[in-house]
């Protein structure tokens, strides 16, 4: 994807978990999520801990070392949509400036480009727009487009993904599976 590309990806997979989470009843926080051991407020406290961290890195060059703890635990307080809203207007604006997609990043496992960064939080937002979609018993159904983007970030590195212990091993996609199904199946959902 060129760079406009990837901010819109990336600016729709975010417009679409914030859907999600403004649909979350106030009796659906504690339930469970397709993610293991994470409960509705642990994946939406996520995704919008992943938003808080772009700033710090894309705009202010922060190394994890910079940032510490400082995002560690709950970030969304009484109001998780507010909250979350904030994250991703963040996010979205720091990715967005002119020059970040040109920048480098220190992550967890190295420097990498920003622009590379951007897509992969476009397909956690993806994957995590469906998690919390069954979870809250929203629609299932994604942009096409997206899952096609999301798709083709994580194929090149899913077989390293299970060695992480944050993935479930791959389920087998049924021969006629889209690229949703297929993107799901490959980060261990059963669709």
């Amino acid at each position: 994807m060129n760079r406009d590309e990837i901010l819109r990806a990336h600016g729709e997979a975010i417009a679409l978990f914030g859907s999600r989470v403004h649909t979350v009843r106030d009796d659906q926080w504690d339930a469970p999520t397709p993610c293991a051991e994470w409960s509705v407020r642990d994946l939406v406290n996520h995704l919008t801990a992943e938003q808080l961290w772009v700033p710090r890195l894309v705009r202010d060059g922060a190394t994890v070392a910079d940032v510490g703890t400082d995002l560690d635990g709950d970030q969304l307080g009484v109001d998780p949509g507010a909250v979350w809203d904030r994250a991703a207007v963040a996010a979205v604006a720091a990715f967005s400036a002119p020059g970040a997609l040109d920048r480098m990043v220190h992550l967890s496992y190295g420097s990498s480009p920003a622009a590379a960064y951007c897509t992969q939080m476009m397909a956690d937002a993806v994957v995590h727009a469906w998690d919390l979609s069954r979870a809250i018993g929203a629609d299932e159904r994604l942009p096409g487009h997206l899952a096609t983007a999301a798709l083709r970030e994580v194929e090149p590195y899913a077989s390293e993904l299970g060695a992480s212990g944050l993935f479930a091993a791959p389920v087998e996609p049924p021969a006629d599976a889209d690229d949703l199904t297929r993107l799901l199946c490959l980060l261990g959902r059963r669709p």
